[in-house]
Formats: structure tokens, sequence, C-alpha cells
């Protein structure tokens, strides 16, 4: 015999909705998404829900349980108290169709937004050959049941619808990361897409994304952190980079990600014998302030339309341009509040 317990149910659509109050039957061993069902059965026939295979591999029914984003089917009655009041509701980042049902079909742009393995072209398929250790790098990524429950609690779109268009999100971050360490992947330029078009940029790794995969995957650690720090080191490192002009000339040169098209063209060929290039200087002979401007930027900067890239080196720190109309330079405002904090 079961016991009742009070449940919170989202009910409404894209024109708005409320919380319902519910009592209902919960039986040991239960999952959320049994209770869904016996709601659907006994007191409100019409509600909206996705799910498919209850076995949390399809990724169908995900939604927010206690504000917590999860797979109804893999959320057991049993990890709540008796007398809490589950609350219900769709998915925050992406639109409600009906009750609990949203609209994802923004992951399904950036899917198609992001290139796709490129074989080498002298391998025929069932020629592809590669090292066990290989297959383990990205085994993890591929177990992506794409439930978009990372999608759903990075705090970049949850609430900044304006942010979607830049930014792919974690599930598209590990596939970038996936395809960029895959030994056949014959395309050169992933790290640079995805700093350029996917948004990489924008994520400051609070492992949100992490603590939601119903399949452990380490997305921050092992996928997003790794892909940051080869972007720094093709793009920021001024050591690494006079080396690559140097000793790695099949690399002189590199294919621009097209943001329009979501997709890279092949790189050319380069002349087996070309000698290394000098490094760009300023008129005065130094090496340029680099890579704080981006060809292709991903959104707008966060130090506001009115500033420049590269800034004046005296200006150059990890904090915002001060506002409000100072004549004071960042570095000063900075050292002003240092002095007029007190002293212990």
């Amino acid at each position: 015999m079961g016991t009742t317990r009070n449940f919170r149910v989202w009910r409404g659509d894209a024109d708005g909705g409320d919380l319902r109050d519910f009592q209902v039957e919960v039986n040991e061993g239960e999952v959320v998404l049994d209770i869904i069902h016996r709601l659907q059965a006994t007191q409100t026939p019409d509600l909206a829900c996705r799910w498919n295979c209850k076995a949390g591999k399809c990724g169908s029914c995900s939604m927010e349980i206690n504000g917590m984003p999860r797979l109804s089917c893999m959320t057991r009655m049993s990890t709540f108290t008796p007398d809490e009041t589950v609350t219900i509701t769709p998915l925050r980042t992406f639109p409600v169709i009906r009750d609990l049902v949203t609209d994802v079909s923004y992951n399904y742009l950036k899917a198609r937004e992001t290139p796709a393995f490129a074989p080498p072209a002298e391998l025929a398929p069932g020629e592809y050959r590669m090292q066990q250790v290989d297959v383990e790098r990205s085994q993890e990524f591929r177990k992506c049941i794409e439930c978009y429950l990372c999608q759903n609690t990075c705090h970049v779109i949850r609430d900044h619808d304006e942010n979607k268009p830049p930014f792919s999100g974690p599930r598209f971050f590990i596939r970038a990361a996936e395809l960029d360490m895959h030994p056949l992947d014959v395309r050169s330029d992933r790290k640079e897409f995805a700093q350029a078009s996917m948004g990489l940029g924008f994520c400051n790794i609070t492992k949100c994304c992490t603590e939601v995969c119903p399949e452990h995957i380490k997305i921050t650690d092992n996928a997003i952190i790794p892909m940051k720090e080869r972007v720094v080191d093709r793009r920021f490192d001024p050591l690494v980079w006079l080396g690559r002009k140097i000793f790695r000339r099949d690399q002189l040169e590199e294919a621009a990600p097209d943001p329009a098209l979501g997709t890279m063209p092949a790189r050319e060929p380069h002349p087996a014998h070309r000698g290394p290039q000098a490094p760009a200087t300023d008129a005065a002979g130094h090496l340029a302030i680099t890579e704080l401007t981006f060809e292709n930027q991903g959104a707008g900067s966060p130090f506001g339309d009115d500033v420049r890239f590269p800034l004046p080196p005296e200006e150059i720190n990890y904090h915002h341009p001060v506002r409000g109309g100072s004549d004071r330079t960042p570095s000063q405002a900075i050292s002003e509040a240092v002095e007029d904090e007190p002293h212990h």
C-alpha cells in the first residue's frame, strides 16, 4: 500500500500558466515519471509530458524537479522526505510548448552548425584504424544522450536569450572537443571554430553542466577546460605562436571558420620548403599586443560597444572599464579603491 504525497506541477503553455497542487499515491521504488503517469491516468489526462525509454538513455523526460534539472525517469521518490512537496516544472531555458514540454529546437540548430567528422579522403569506410588509447580519450563524450540538461542549466543562456545566437553550449563543446582529439579527423581548426563561432569564450567553467549530467560526463574538466587551454596555447601564448611560425610550417596558415554557415573550409596545402615568417611588429619594431581582438567575435564585448581593442597597455586589467563618465583609467580606479579599503 502506497502513501499519499504532495506535488506541485506547472500547468500552462507559451502564453502563461501556474503551479497546481495534487495529492498522489506513491509506492515503493517509484520514480517521478511514474507519478506523472499516475496523474495522467487519474486526475489530469491532458497533462503534457515528453518521455520515451524510461531507462535513462533517451533524454526525453528532462524537466526540473525541486529546481534541479533532472531526468524524471531516473529520479526516485525515495530521495525526497515523506513530508516534502515535490515541485515539477519544465526546463527553464527553453520556450514552453505546453505543461512540461519545451521547445528544444535551439539545440538541433546548434547541432547543424557544428561541423561534422571529416575522415581522411584517402581512406574508405572500413579502413579506419585507431589506437585504443585514442578511442578511450573521446569515448566518454560519446555517452551523451542529448537530454540537454547541461544546456538548460548553463547560466550563459539560462537567463540571457540574447546569448543564444553566438553560444552553442556545453553539449556541443564536448562534441567539438571529441572531434578535435580524434586522430582521424582531418580538420585542424576545430579550436579556432569553437572560439570564434561557438562562443567557447563565454563559458567561465562554473561546472554546473557537469553537476547535472546523468551520464556523469566530466564536461568541464575533460572537455571544456582542455579545449580552452588549447585555444590559449594557439592564440595567446606568444612563444607558442612564434614556435609554430618557425617549426611547424604546415600550420602557418589556418582556414578561418565561417560563422554564417557554421562550416569550415578545407585548408590549402602549403609548400614543402616555405621559410619561417617573422611575427608582426609595429612601427617601432615591437611585437603588438595581440589577441585582444577577434576577427569573428561571437557577440558584443562585455566592456561595451564604445570600447575598441586592443586597449592601451595602461588600461589592460581583469576588470570592466570605469563607467559614469569618469576620467580615471580603470587601473587608477582600482588602485584608489584598494587604498580606500580599511586596513586591519
